[in-house]
């Protein structure tokens, strides 16, 4: 029988470092995941996700902008969480495996949730906290049906499992549950790179989740009104 862990990550890092340069002229004056959804910042929807299943403590990388975000969330007592900052280059992201591995040091030994700061799901992280990774599996990934700018999706997902051959593909939804091995055990690491190698480096070796839910990737401006207007209707 397959041991589990017992300890659900109480820790989980958001990532926010990015130019959002599809979103200008949105994004001249304010970061992404500042930009407003339904009456708040995408990244505020993300930190009531998290907090609401346990986690204690979040690291939000900064660059482009990050002085906006470190002062909208401050040490994140408004929503129960204790808040830190990995601060990059504001014109040299370290793109998402560079700006985690940049962090390490402030995410842990455990392993912990990553999140894109700007996506919107209303998946609920409880259904993995209540199904805990397998010992010596390195994360488990979320997986949506492709969407219309992304019509050829990334990976398929074979018996559970990450597969770059299987049929039909999806798209990563931005959102995942790591241990650190994944990155630093990757024989590829540097300075700036992106997760979507390490996870190919992973294939057959990470979980994979489909979740056929409500998920949007806030990429432009038509994106993110799109999606405004129909969760402000919702309320």
């Amino acid at each position: 029988m397959t041991q589990l862990t017992e300890i659900a990550p109480t820790t989980a890092m958001v990532l926010a470092a990015g130019f959002g340069r599809r979103m200008r002229p949105l994004t001249d004056q304010t970061p992404k995941p500042l930009l407003s959804v339904a009456g708040k910042p995408l990244i505020e929807h993300v930190l009531e996700r998290l907090q609401a299943v346990g986690v204690q403590r979040v690291v939000i990388n900064l660059g482009h902008l990050g002085h906006m975000i470190r002062d909208y969330l401050g040490s994140g007592d408004r929503w129960g969480l204790d808040i830190q900052y990995s601060v990059e280059q504001e014109d040299r992201p370290l793109e998402t495996a560079g700006g985690i591995l940049n962090a390490m040091p402030l995410l842990g030994e455990g392993p912990f949730f990553v999140v894109n700061g700007d996506v919107w799901c209303d998946f609920d992280l409880s259904q993995w906290v209540n199904r805990p990774l397998p010992e010596g599996c390195p994360g488990r990934l979320l997986m949506v049906p492709n969407p219309p700018h992304n019509p050829e999706g990334d990976f398929g997902i074979d018996n559970g499992l990450l597969s770059g051959t299987a049929k039909p593909r999806y798209t990563f939804a931005g959102i995942s549950w790591l241990r650190s091995e994944v990155l630093t055990r990757y024989p590829n690491v540097r300075e700036c790179f992106g997760l979507g190698e390490v996870f190919t480096f992973n294939e057959d070796k990470l979980q994979a989740d489909l979740y056929p839910g409500d998920w949007c990737d806030v990429g432009t401006p038509e994106r993110l009104e799109n999606l405004h207007c129909r969760l402000s209707a919702e309320n």
